[in-house]
């Protein structure tokens, strides 16, 4: 008996505040939160796989361009080894100088392929990326999903990848505040 008075209490109390139940129902709703396993679904993409071809081919390329220098650089080398006896210390200082460069440039091709590789996989990869991303948006917005977190997280990847803004609430400017940390005005912490 007391239960169904608390109960008429409680749906008076709805009424006259105005609510209906659907709406205390949305004010006290526990979180909605999903997962994925982003990177199954980048590496089942066939615009992955493309990619994946494409810059294997590349890397082969500057691989192949890496050794024809090193190859040419290790006959000048022998060379200089064969020789080296018949030189005079002048001649053979300019020779070990020269050596010393050429091996130096090899080096700083090396390097800038690395980096000119690295560059591209992320202009082939990024597009892709933003697709799963978008994917991701769609369906957790269709399924009233608050929070979308990563079921494997790697170095440099984020964790979270979708966040109803509207449930949940970054508060990284208000602990910035209370430590009194400096927080620029530009900075982005959403995962959105």
């Amino acid at each position: 008996m007391l239960q169904r008075i608390l109960s008429l209490a409680a749906l008076g109390l709805l009424l006259f505040s105005g609510l209906s139940a659907d709406a205390l129902a949305q004010q006290v709703a526990p979180l909605k939160i999903g997962y994925t396993d982003h990177e199954l679904l980048i590496a089942a993409m066939p615009d992955y796989q493309n990619v994946q071809q494409q810059l294997q081919q590349e890397y082969q390329t500057s691989q192949n361009v890496l050794q024809a220098l090193y190859e040419e650089f290790q006959g000048k080398v022998d060379r200089y080894q064969k020789q080296q006896a018949l030189l005079s210390e002048e001649r053979r200082q300019e020779r070990e100088q020269e050596l010393a460069v050429a091996q130096q440039e090899i080096q700083r091709k090396a390097a800038e392929s690395d980096q000119q590789l690295a560059q591209r996989q992320a202009e082939l990869l990024n597009p892709i990326f933003e697709r799963v991303g978008v994917a991701i948006n769609e369906v957790a917005k269709e399924k009233g999903i608050d929070l979308v977190l990563r079921s494997h997280a790697g170095v440099n990847q984020p964790i979270i990848l979708y966040v109803n803004e509207d449930r949940i609430i970054n508060i990284t400017e208000e602990v910035a505040v209370k430590l009194g940390l400096p927080i620029p005005d530009d900075t982005q912490t959403s995962s959105n």
